[in-house]
């Protein structure tokens, strides 16, 4: 199975502008590649993944990659698929948010090693010696409007208003593109779906400008077994940014993957081998309430993206709290795992007794209720359940002289800080 075969057999190709010719190029020599990311937030997302794995895949098949972060169009705004104008953020922001980005892209690729090592390139590094004279001279006039107004992306917005900085963002993609081909040689773009319309500007410009033949392969848009855009947990994105969303978030966004999509998304966003997947499979049908698929993508995923130090801690937080094993847990752990659960601070007038901290902190809405469940032993302090009215907090339940874990009943755990 050729690089392209297996990609195309783990769900990662969506469309293409010429496959025979792609395959003909993959199989026949090294081809180096782009994928292009804009600095629209201070991380990329899941969304991000599915085309830095693709580029991963096709390294390790010994192409070369660039990995472009966009600090010229990121200035700009894409306007694919969105309802309205998105807000110009300054330089400095986008600066900052170019150099977390390529962080976050270093640790996917080989920069280090081979003739096929990864480049980090920035298009604001050509872009920023162009006059705009020039860009419409030299760029600018391979493009019809007729021919710019057929983008979906463009379409979408002309109802509602476009401004002529975002209808002229596919020409600023398309440019990346012919520079990157004229100055290292690359003849594929690699980008989601809905990029389309970008991309192909670049293969248009390639061959109006250069006389020459570029090639586009999308990924799909990943969406889960009902149809939901994957990558959103409650409506919130799944960040690659450990400060934003937490190894332990990320396990648990993959431990409660639906099993109608385990396998599925084990081909997409894993290295596993196909035969290591399908052995995995036959396991996972005989017994799926074992959840076996959703561990090893979890496992496998969380690996991949934070390490695998990272990912024996959330497996560790995860096997804990379901044991109601707070004290093994340091303060840390405590915060990835009970990151959103209901958060009291406790300030220095506040009667400790449990009674009245409990109705304080909002665990409880009364102080009747609150006697209630303590004298039916539903309230457990750090794990440990408490039956005392007279209790009062003190120093001793303190986790690392930080937070004291309240739970009610069997899974309704709430946050006292100090």
């Amino acid at each position: 199975m050729n690089i392209f075969e297996e990609l195309k057999a783990r769900g990662l190709v969506f469309q293409t502008t010429d496959e025979e010719a792609l395959v003909k190029a993959l199989t026949e020599g090294q081809v180096s590649y782009y994928s292009g990311y804009d600095p629209t937030a201070d991380s990329l997302h899941l969304g991000h993944l599915v085309p830095i794995l693709v580029m991963r895949h096709l390294q390790l098949a010994g192409h070369k990659p660039y990995a472009l972060v966009g600090g010229a169009t990121g200035l700009i705004g894409d306007p694919s698929f969105k309802d309205a104008e998105r807000s110009l953020q300054t330089k400095d922001t986008v600066d900052g948010w170019v150099s977390k980005i390529q962080g976050q892209l270093s640790r996917f690729l080989d920069f280090d090693k081979g003739d096929n090592k990864a480049e980090m390139v920035n298009n604001y590094d050509w872009f920023s010696g162009i006059s705009f004279i020039d860009f419409l001279r030299d760029v600018g006039k391979y493009f019809t409007v007729n021919y710019m107004m057929s983008k979906e992306s463009v379409k979408k917005r002309i109802e509602t208003g476009i401004s002529y900085t975002e209808f002229a963002y596919q020409i600023m993609q398309g440019y990346d593109f012919y520079e990157l081909n004229d100055k290292h040689n690359v003849s594929l773009q690699i980008g989601g779906s809905d990029q389309w319309g970008n991309m192909t500007a670049g293969t248009e410009l390639l061959r109006r400008k250069a006389d020459k033949t570029g090639h586009v392969m999308t990924v799909p848009l990943i969406t889960d077994s009902t149809g939901k855009k994957f990558g959103k947990s409650e409506g919130n994105a799944v960040w690659l940014d450990a400060d934003k969303t937490s190894p332990y978030e990320m396990y648990q966004f993959w431990l409660n993957v639906m099993d109608d999509d385990a396998i599925r998304f084990l081909k997409i966003f894993t290295f596993l081998s196909l035969d290591e997947i399908s052995e995995i499979e036959k396991e996972f049908e005989a017994a799926r309430h074992e959840r076996l698929a959703q561990k090893i993508l979890a496992r496998e995923v969380v690996s991949l993206v934070h390490g695998g130090d990272a990912y024996r801690q959330a497996l560790h937080i995860t096997e804990q709290l379901f044991a109601g094993n707070i004290q093994n847990l340091s303060a840390k752990e405590l915060k990835q795992g009970l990151n959103n659960v209901p958060n009291y601070a406790v300030q220095a007038e506040d009667d400790r007794n449990l009674v009245e901290i409990l109705v304080a902190s909002g665990v409880v809405n009364s102080k009747r209720q609150a006697r209630e469940d303590i004298q039916n032993g539903a309230i457990y302090i750090n794990g440990e359940r408490i039956q005392d009215l007279e209790y009062n907090l003190t120093d001793t339940d303190k986790i690392d002289n930080e937070l004291t874990v309240i739970r009610r009943g069997k899974k309704k755990y709430f946050v006292l800080t100090y």
